[in-house]
């Protein structure tokens, strides 16, 4: 990928951006809910019908929703996501806060998936319809069957309830509380990453350069590692490049089971409250994040396979 194809790409993600924006806003002005009469609630006052009209003009809520939308979209251009309303703090600042313990648990659960997924999906194509490759080919389709808060909640009551090994609620800093949600998280993208390296695996072993070395007398392992793992990278890279921009954007269910402190836990807390401002600002936050990983996806791929080159 060339400068100029990179320059067109962030173009189409500069037009999707404002695409999100002006959807997530127009979504949530229709939302059913009122969010002046939740931050009242929130806060143990039943406010007086003048009062919520006085707090909605504060906030400007009860401009034209093309007002509101321009007015907003002007203090993003300058940087200014807004104040959110439950949390009384700028958006950005929350947001910042939240994606580092966000990006600390991707990487590790990306890691630990890793560690278990290529080495499985390498050796089922390398028992390719042997028992080995069915039994493990069975446990990875039980694997992808079990949403992530089920997994979470047995992991929770061995782990925490029964042996008491690790803290029941993640809300710290410390490696300890990373451990449940990112096993978590990892165990569900192992079942699926595994059947993803089995594949392009086994396409790979039935190449002709394959055949050709081995008539050579080239080792096995030398074979599997230096040539086949190679080249069956790129399908693999685009499914890690999807899986970390839906990571980032942060695992809602599993943060609010353990109680950990990232971006899908605050999420959640700014839908439950009503919080415009916070939800709009993320959505915004997710979307770049997501076009620019999968943008950085494919600019490596010209260093993966130089072929790429060739085509561009």
């Amino acid at each position: 990928m060339n400068a100029k194809q990179i320059g067109k790409r962030l173009i189409q993600i500069i037009i999707v951006a404002l695409g999100v924006t002006f959807l997530t806003f127009l979504i949530t002005y229709f939302a059913p809910g009122d969010p002046v009469r939740t931050m009242f609630s929130a806060a143990g006052v039943v406010p007086s019908e003048e009062l919520v009209q006085e707090m909605r003009e504060e906030l400007g809520l009860n401009r034209p929703v093309l007002v509101q939308y321009f007015s907003w979209l002007g203090g993003i251009l300058k940087g200014d996501f807004g104040t959110s309303y439950a949390f009384h703090k700028p958006v950005s600042g929350l947001l910042l806060a939240r994606l580092w313990p966000t990006l600390k648990l991707s990487i590790l659960s990306m890691i630990l998936m890793l560690l278990v997924a290529v080495p499985i999906g390498m050796a089922q194509a390398t028992h390719k319809n042997s028992f080995l490759d069915y039994a493990l080919r069975g446990i990875t389709f039980f694997g992808v069957s079990m949403p992530n808060f089920w997994v979470g909640m047995i992991l929770m009551l061995f782990f925490c309830v029964r042996l008491q090994w690790l803290p029941v609620v993640c809300s710290g800093g410390n490696f300890r509380n990373l451990i449940l949600p990112a096993v978590t998280l990892a165990f569900a993208m192992s079942a699926k990453y595994t059947r993803q390296v089995r594949t392009a695996i086994v396409e790979e072993l039935n190449q002709d350069y394959v055949t050709g070395a081995r008539a050579r007398g080239v080792p096995e392992w030398r074979i599997l590692w230096l040539n086949v793992f190679p080249n069956s990278l790129l399908p693999l890279v685009t499914m890690l490049g999807l899986s970390l921009g839906s990571l980032l954007g942060g695992t809602a269910v599993v943060e609010v089971i353990f109680t950990y402190p990232g971006l899908g836990n605050l999420a959640v807390s700014a839908i439950t409250s009503y919080d415009y401002p916070l939800i709009q600002g993320y959505v915004l936050w997710i979307s770049l994040i997501y076009m620019l990983v999968n943008l950085a996806v494919d600019i490596s791929y010209n260093y993966i396979d130089p072929r790429m080159r060739e085509k561009r």
